[in-house]
């Protein structure tokens, strides 16, 4: 395989392994019951709701938000479209092979390790550069289209997503807190770990550039 090719290989395998992984790690988060990352707090609710399971409603929530993409003027990458069915996917895959767990003991190393792994997870498919989740896109669509900070736009899209699901049934708790504490400086770290070197220079690489100022999340 030439070099071009086994660049975007790699960065192939990244992606997929950092979606499997994302929704690996929100399921342990699921499975631990302290609390949820904010937009499976949302999933959680309408699962609840609607007795779908929550990786189903994980993909219907990731499509119906990149259709939003449209009136913003985004551009979704491969890892945008991947990114709606796979991380719902491994979602419930991995809920199915997850006991259910009541002690303490085991829940609160099932969350560490579930932020953690979120972590890798989002490093992972973020540096492999095919585009950024859809809900991501949503928030720096928001910022260029209003011409507030991505800061403020994540800030108010996630506060309406965690009080919405948290009325329909959603689990806020320790986890939740945890995880907006500890998952940009996770991300940084494994951002910095997993980059990709640019291709030799004039070799054509399909890539779509990570919005500017975001810790994109699926």
């Amino acid at each position: 395989m030439s070099a071009p090719g086994r660049h975007v290989g790699r960065r192939l395998i990244q992606l997929y392994a950092g979606l499997v992984l994302y929704g690996a790690s929100s399921a342990l988060l699921v499975a631990a019951d302290l609390g949820l990352e904010p937009w499976n707090v949302l999933h959680q609710g309408l699962a609840e709701l609607t007795g779908l399971s929550i990786g189903v409603v994980s993909i219907v929530v990731g499509a119906a938000v990149l259709l939003l993409w449209i009136p913003l003027r985004q551009r979704p990458g491969l890892g945008t479209v991947s990114n709606v069915f796979v991380v719902g996917l491994a979602m419930d895959g991995t809920l199915a092979l997850v006991p259910d767990v009541r002690s303490l003991a085991v829940r609160v190393p099932l969350l560490l390790a579930g932020v953690v792994l979120n972590g890798v997870a989002t490093g992972l498919y973020i540096a492999a550069s095919f585009g950024p989740g859809p809900r991501d896109g949503l928030m720096t669509g928001l910022h260029r289209r209003t011409g507030r900070s991505v800061r403020l736009m994540r800030t108010a899209v996630e506060v309406t997503v965690v009080a919405t699901g948290f009325a329909l049934g959603g689990t806020i708790g320790l986890g939740t807190l945890l995880y907006a504490v500890a998952i940009g400086p996770l991300v940084q770290l494994f951002l910095r770990m997993f980059a990709v070197r640019p291709a030799p220079a004039g070799r054509a690489v399909v890539a779509t550039a990570t919005p500017e100022g975001a810790i994109l999340r699926p």
